[in-house]
């Protein structure tokens, strides 16, 4: 049984970088430098070879019950800032993790003051309103539920006195009341 070999610049990732890989005794391990990754079921296998180079790799989803991952494919992996997902046959999370990146200590510094100088409150602020709007136009216009949308009218028009963190969380919190009793209200 003998699989067809595939180059990077030959396989088809999606345009965010995902490559799906799947079948039985899948392989993913490291090949002379490249990753290697074998996929497919019985006559339909094929051999993936990954250069460091020319490739979009962002995230590596297999969906398997059957496969192994070498620690130097991760590690390789994690090099080229992809992550690697683990999916059984039904689409059951299995292993999922984030690509690593380096400490940044002014990023760091920058939010440790954020929360002190009240930029932490004020981007939480605009983030949470920019939701709430998008949420009340769902519900007024799709939904049809005038009462839901006006009740999460009220939480975003009370953030703006909002004087800490807490305080947004909590006109969030019941804003999503107001709106997944609607969803709920709708699939029954």
């Amino acid at each position: 049984m003998t699989g067809i070999a595939i180059e990077a610049w030959k396989i088809r990732t999606s345009p965010r970088g995902v490559l799906a890989i799947h079948g039985f005794g899948v392989r993913v391990r490291m090949q002379s430098g490249h990753l290697e990754i074998e996929d497919g079921v019985g006559n339909e296998r094929r051999t993936i070879r990954l250069a460091r180079v020319n490739h979009n790799l962002r995230r590596l989803v297999c969906i398997s019950d059957d496969d192994f991952v070498t620690l130097s494919a991760l590690k390789w992996l994690s090099d080229i800032g992809a992550s690697p997902v683990m999916l059984d046959r039904i689409g059951k999370v299995v292993f999922v993790t984030g690509p690593t990146a380096p400490s940044d200590a002014r990023l760091r510094l920058a939010q440790a003051r954020a929360l002190r100088n009240g930029t932490a409150l004020a981007i939480s602020k605009e983030l949470v309103s920019a939701k709430l709007r998008r949420q009340e136009t769902l519900v007024r216009d799709k939904l049809k539920n005038s009462a839901a949308a006006d009740a999460i009218t009220g939480f975003r028009v009370r953030l703006d006195n909002a004087d800490n963190l807490d305080s947004v969380r909590t006109l969030e919190a019941h804003a999503a009341i107001a709106y997944w009793n609607v969803w709920r209200a709708t699939f029954r």
